[in-house]
């Protein structure tokens, strides 16, 4: 009897501790996961870093990334050329002497992870 007893506790003890969670299991499910969007995210960083060159309305005359559509098509070779150092052939932005601070890398990056949204 004092066996069955013991064992009876023990099973309890660990059916209810089965269902206790840690408060960042918790956390971590109840975490919502920010997507970046274009028109709130991407397209500032376009304009702060490749205009005027890459907006025909500003006076550039080099390939258009004036669009959600045109970024969207070209986030590969955008991405690619950011990356690259300065004194590299084809590094963007082209004016510039130093790469884009890494934040602004990782929001491109972010982006094409999070699947291009426009808005």
């Amino acid at each position: 009897m004092k066996k069955l007893t013991v064992f009876s506790l023990l099973v309890a003890t660990v059916a209810i501790f089965s269902y206790c969670n840690s408060s960042k299991k918790a956390a971590a499910k109840t975490e919502t996961k920010v997507a970046t969007v274009y028109a709130a995210n991407v397209e500032s960083a376009m304009l702060a870093n490749c205009a005027p060159c890459h907006f025909p309305a500003k006076g550039g005359n080099k390939k258009p990334l004036d669009t959600y559509a045109a970024v969207r098509d070209n986030i590969d070779d955008i991405i690619r050329r950011i990356e690259l150092n300065p004194t590299d052939r084809g590094f963007m932005p082209f004016k510039k002497t130093a790469k884009l601070d890494e934040a602004t890398i990782n929001l491109f990056k972010k982006w094409k992870a999070d699947g291009t949204a426009e808005k």
